[in-house]
Formats: structure tokens, sequence, C-alpha cells
């Protein structure tokens, strides 16, 4: 039984998430672990999460949607693959027992935290908004690693944002601020995916999701609309280290 001060705790995590998603990605790893904390099982945690933040992803997207534009019809096969891959992701989560996915979370995370702490060196390496045809249509290439990433996103989530991030930019160029847009709404069609399914699987407390979803629709507005005015590297830097933190205590639990 949570009580009321859970409730508060857990509107709040999915504030953090909401915001920290639209500035930097790496929200999850606030969110999750705060469900973890009171007392959710893992798998339970996660398919929860994953169904509040759909609304903090939306309100991101709605923020910077100016910088969308140019894209239309040339992003319909990444959203495609995004949400066939976010929903082979979900159906694998649920088929994992709590007893894996719990070993695996920490490994999860440590993973997540290093595409968090070395996200300017992969921008740098992959060329992220380097140099390339803005306009050039969207290859084969692209639709599989958004694929790829989306069944990731769909299992666990934390370092989606990196992940689409880093093959956007490698695999189709163009302004940073268009591909972070564009990374926002696909993130939003692949949690979008598997909250459906995890909707229909048995395996959500809406009583949380209730509450954590407006609060990361609020959070993910507020992130987006100043996410130009907000220090990216120092939040980043935050979250890698309370991500740090948090599996380092998953694993000597």
């Amino acid at each position: 039984m949570i009580s009321a001060a859970g409730y508060v705790a857990a509107a709040a995590a999915a504030f953090a998430a909401g915001g920290i998603n639209a500035v930097a990605g790496g929200g999850t790893m606030v969110s999750f672990p705060a469900l973890l904390a009171l007392g959710v099982p893992s798998v339970m945690a996660n398919s929860t999460n994953t169904v509040a933040l759909c609304l903090g992803y939306l309100g991101g997207a709605w923020a910077q949607r100016r910088d969308l534009v140019g894209w239309g019809k040339r992003a319909r096969p990444l959203l495609v693959a995004g949400a066939l891959g976010g929903l082979l992701g979900s159906v694998l989560l649920i088929r994992t027992s709590d007893k894996l996915f719990s070993f695996l979370v920490p490994i999860l995370i440590l993973l997540a935290c290093a595409l968090l702490g070395f996200q300017k060196q992969i921008r740098t390496k992959l060329g992220v908004g380097v140099g390339g045809d803005a306009m050039a249509p969207v290859s084969l290439a692209a639709i599989a690693a958004v694929f790829a990433a989306a069944i990731y996103g769909g299992y666990f989530g934390a370092g989606l944002g990196i992940m689409l991030l880093a093959a956007l930019g490698v695999l189709l160029h163009g302004p940073l601020a268009s591909l972070n847009a564009l990374k926002q709404v696909l993130s939003l069609v692949i949690n979008l995916a598997a909250a459906i399914f995890f909707s229909l699987s048995g395996h959500v407390q809406w009583r949380l999701v209730a509450v954590m979803a407006v609060a990361s629709f609020v959070g993910g507005t507020v992130g987006g609309r100043y996410a130009s005015r907000i220090d990216p590297v120092k939040l980043r830097h935050l979250v890698v280290g309370f991500g740090i933190a948090v599996a380092l205590r998953l694993i000597f639990r």
C-alpha cells in the first residue's frame, strides 16, 4: 500500500524525469528508481514508468515543434520503425521474469550512464549535426538503427534519447536542434507503442500513472521550453551520478 507521501514522491520524480528527458535525456533514471523505492516490482515499475512518462515526451515534443519543420513525410518510416520496435521491446519485457529483470536493471542503468556521460564524445565521433544533406531521403540504415534503439526503449528506455540522437546524427545529418526535436517525437512514439501494450498486460499501477502522467507532462513542457537556458552538461553529470549510485545500491542491496 503506497502512502500519500509516496504518491507525492512519485509525482515529483515524474516531473523531474519529464524535464530531464526534454533537456538532456536520462529521466527514467530518476522516476524508475523512485518506483522501486516505493516497493513496486521491477517489471511492473518499468511498465508503469513507461506509461506515465508518455505525456512528458508529448510536452517536450510540443515545446520543440518549431524545430520539426522540414521533416514531414520523411519522418514517417522512422516513426513506423520506432513504433514496431517499441512494441517488440515491451513484449520482451513482459516475458522477462522479475528476478531476471532485477538482475539486468543495474547493468542497463550503468549502460545508460555511460551513454549519458560520454554523450559529447559520441556526438563528435559520429558527427552528429555535422555536414551531409539535411533534406536527403531517409535511408534503410537509419530506419534499421531507429528500430534497434526502439526495441531497447520499449524494454527499458533509460538512455534511449542518446541512442536515437547518435543514430540520427550519423545517418541523417542536419542541425542539432532539428535532430533533437525529431528524437523527442520518436521517443514519444516508441514509449506510446510500448505503453499501449503495457496497458493491456495487467502490469501497470494506474493510480501511480494518474499522478505521474500529469507531473511528467508539466515537467516535459517546462524542460522543452527552457532547454536552451539550462546547462545540459551539468544536468547530465547530476543524472549520471545519481544513476551510478542507484545501480550500485541495487547491486549490493
